[in-house]
């Protein structure tokens, strides 16, 4: 039930609450069944929550998904789902945020776009995007808020002695902060668009599943796309979609090719400065990655 990965990922995460988390989930997981009549399968692949098809007392298919109630991103992500509205993103089917659970509509066949040729994939996520870009609710944070990711880097490798480029970090950093700043909309943002939070539907050709719940720049939701599927793998061929998924994105959407490329840049280093917050917690990283990649084709198409 509770696998190797998800056991490392939860403690270094959230230390001694994620250990009395993961000791209790068998207990929880009792509970939502019980209290929301359903009953679970096999879990998916366990990464930072435990998430498992289900199926609900009158046959319907659902997916349970359970988390560390204080870690914050499930209360993201249910007032994210509630104001999607099944619109681009599967249904908010129930919350009991208390005890970290949420019950999803579950997206069938559920295809991922990861399994799609491209450009047909970078098209679903236009699709997806499109029809996601909804006003946000209040009590979600600004995209803005992610700096301080690069702020914390910065103040333990003040100099270029860090696991990462010093200029990347330097660069990315004040790049974030003035297209914040120069948005010219701010919307609900998925936060985490990617190749496998993109699945083939019934009822919508793609449903997104998992967003985090920010508000800002509908520009932001693309950098993720850059450097996926499966960032660790370093397969060239991979990176040399980067120009093309740009332009594509560029024209199907009608953003500015230039404030595509910053935000791709800017969301590859944050993902590399991210990964290595985890590394500094002691988890094994290599400090380069098909995000680094990215981030360096970036980096010289900037302005």
């Amino acid at each position: 039930m509770i696998t190797a990965a998800l056991r490392q990922n939860v403690t270094a995460t959230w230390g001694e609450e994620g250990a009395r988390w993961l000791e209790r989930l068998p207990e929880t997981l009792s509970e939502i069944s019980a209290l929301w009549d359903l009953v679970p399968g096999e879990p998916f692949d366990l990464s930072y929550h435990y998430v498992a098809p289900a199926t609900l007392a009158d046959g319907t298919p659902a997916v349970l998904k359970l988390g560390v109630p204080s870690a914050g991103s499930l209360a993201e992500e249910a007032p994210a789902l509630t104001a999607f509205a099944g619109r681009g993103a599967v249904r908010l089917l129930r919350a009991d945020l208390p005890r970290g659970a949420l019950l999803l509509e579950r997206a069938l066949p559920g295809r991922r776009a990861r399994d799609v040729p491209e450009p047909a994939a970078t098209s679903a996520a236009v699709a997806v995007m499109r029809v996601l870009h909804v006003p946000s609710p209040p009590v979600l944070p600004d995209v803005l808020v992610q700096a301080r990711a690069f702020d914390a880097y910065l103040a333990r490798f003040p100099d270029a002695d860090g696991p990462l480029p010093h200029a990347h970090v330097t660069t990315a950093a004040g790049l974030m902060r003035e297209l914040c700043a120069s948005s010219p909309s701010r919307v609900l943002l998925h936060g985490d668009l990617h190749h496998d939070n993109i699945l083939e539907a019934s009822r919508s050709p793609w449903l997104a599943i998992d967003p985090h719940g920010l508000t800002g720049d509908p520009a932001y939701e693309i950098g993720s796309w850059l450097f996926n599927p499966t960032p660790a793998n370093r397969d060239p061929s991979l990176t040399a979609l980067v120009p093309s998924r740009l332009e594509q994105f560029a024209a199907e959407l009608g953003y500015p090719l230039e404030r595509l490329v910053a935000w791709g840049f800017v969301k590859s280093v944050l993902s590399d400065v991210w990964t290595a917050e985890s590394w500094v917690r002691g988890a094994t990283w290599s400090p380069v990655s098909r995000a680094h990649d990215v981030a360096s084709l970036l980096l010289a198409q900037l302005p």
